[in-house]
This record gives C-alpha cells, sequence and structure tokens, in this order.
C-alpha cells in the first residue's frame, strides 16, 4: 500500500505538510490552522483501516484532506469508499481541492456539516477515525460505536497531547465493556479501540 502511493497523492501530502509546518510558526490563528495529523499517523491509521472487518469506513475532522487521502489508500486497497465529515466550510472546501488535485474525488465521500447530525445514519462501521474538536469526542464516540461491526475500530487522536482534556473520554473507553482500547503512542497520541466479537 505505502510502496504504490500515486505520484499526485505523495504531491498532495508533501504540499499540506508543508502548509501544516508553516502555520505552526507563522502565527496563522488556531482555527484556521491545517491542524493535521503527521505522517506516521497516517500511515498507522490506514493500516488499521486495511485490516479492519467488512464494513463503512468514517473519519471525523477532514481537515484540508490530510488524514483523508490516508485512508483512502487503505479504501482502495479494501474495495471500499471513504466517508469523511468536515464542520467548517473553508476546511472542506480545501479538502475538495485537495480529493481533486490527488485524483481521490471519485474515491470520497465528503459530508460539509456536523458529523453528529449524520453518524445516527452510519450502521456496519467497520472503522472510524476521530480527530476534531476535543469536547466532541465523547458524542462522537457514543453515536459510533454502537454501529460498530464485530471487530471494528474506533482510532481517536490526540489523546497524549491533549491527555488532561481527554481524560475522562479516556477513562469511558477504557472502561467500557465492548471495547478492548490502549494508547500507541505513534504522533501525538492515539486510543485505538477495537469492539469484541460475539
Amino acid at each position: 500500500m505505502f510502496h504504490q502511493i500515486p505520484n499526485e497523492v505523495q504531491e498532495r501530502m508533501k504540499y499540506l505538510e508543508a502548509v501544516d509546518a508553516r502555520d505552526r510558526v507563522d502565527g496563522t490563528p488556531h482555527r484556521e490552522r491545517l491542524r493535521q495529523i503527521p505522517p506516521e499517523t497516517g500511515r498507522y491509521i490506514a493500516m488499521m483501516a486495511a485490516s479492519a472487518p467488512p464494513g463503512q469506513v468514517l473519519e471525523i475532522g477532514a481537515s484540508a484532506g490530510y488524514s483523508s487521502m490516508w485512508l483512502a489508500l487503505a479504501c482502495r486497497q479494501r474495495g471500499d469508499r471513504l466517508v469523511t465529515f468536515e464542520l467548517l466550510e473553508d476546511k472542506a472546501r480545501l479538502a475538495e481541492e485537495t480529493f481533486a488535485a490527488a485524483g481521490l474525488a471519485d474515491e470520497i465521500t465528503l459530508v460539509c456539516g456536523d458529523a453528529l447530525h449524520h453518524l445516527p445514519d452510519y450502521h456496519e462501521t467497520a472503522f472510524c477515525f476521530l480527530d476534531a474538536e476535543k469536547d466532541v469526542y465523547q458524542d462522537c464516540y457514543d453515536l459510533v460505536v454502537p454501529n460498530l461491526v464485530d471487530g471494528g475500530m474506533l482510532i481517536a487522536d490526540n489523546m497524549i497531547s491533549h491527555a488532561d482534556d481527554l481524560q475522562p473520554f479516556l477513562d469511558t473507553a477504557q472502561a467500557d465493556p465492548r471495547l478492548d482500547a490502549v494508547v500507541v503512542p505513534v504522533g501525538k497520541g492515539l486510543l485505538f479501540c477495537r469492539k469484541g466479537t460475539n
């Protein structure tokens, strides 16, 4: 999967990596920054999504589409489409530009709007990557987990970088008898949850 990344995807990834690095040092307001995952997190979530059981692949928080490209690589291998949600219209427009530039527009469904309004419609979820505002993590979790297939996965970002803010969320996930959950020290820290099988 990583040895066959199309050139147009690699070029868009490099472009967004450069923009993200610049945003972090040039005074760009927090809301306007891409705030995207690092490449190692992209590789990790792509590998996990590729190995998830049959079902829907979701992403909550597309931003400019960087993480979406990694997940689209997994979906291409799975023979699936990615459905990604982005709340902010300006970020959704950037994501659309990304998908067009990377040649992935036909493989990704971008939903511009509040994921919380749409998630109840998505059943049989095999994989979900959660990287949104931290105050909605619990609400997203509550909507996604009941719809995970057996062996389905939920991965949430920023568990180490925002450890204090996300501790109650982490406690909930680790105490949930429906799931096995562990924090993985990749990137800014990932909570990896896998639903048990009946």
